[in-house]
């Protein structure tokens, strides 16, 4: 059986793309799943929402729910399906309903400051 574990992350987060910032959070929250590496869900409310365009991707986890993706969009490129949330998650996972979270690679960077 898959442990899923959420607690809050300490510190300020944030995450750069394109050469802005589009969150700096003290809210966010670390994701710990069996197998995967941890996962930091930042609350919508702290993200600049502009740089995100809601897609049409979907993605299911048993132990989560149904995910819907975004693309965040810079000055330069439009990065697809770069974050995710959960609108509706499962009840044990319930935390990070109103989170979304972001795929750290070259192009964007997920860091406590």
């Amino acid at each position: 059986m898959t442990t899923i574990r959420i607690r809050k992350a300490e510190g300020t987060w944030t995450v750069r793309a394109g050469g802005a910032i589009l969150v700096e959070s003290k809210n966010a929250l670390v994701l710990t799943e069996d197998g995967h590496p941890d996962i930091i869900y930042f609350p919508q409310g702290d993200i600049a929402m502009a740089f995100l365009d809601e897609t049409d991707h979907t993605t299911h986890c048993p132990h989560k729910g149904d995910a819907s993706y975004y693309s965040i969009v810079t000055k330069s490129q439009t990065l697809q399906n770069a974050a995710w949330s959960y609108d509706d998650p499962k009840p044990d996972v319930e935390r990070i309903k109103g989170h979304i979270a972001f795929y750290a690679n070259e192009n964007v960077t997920v860091e406590r400051i």
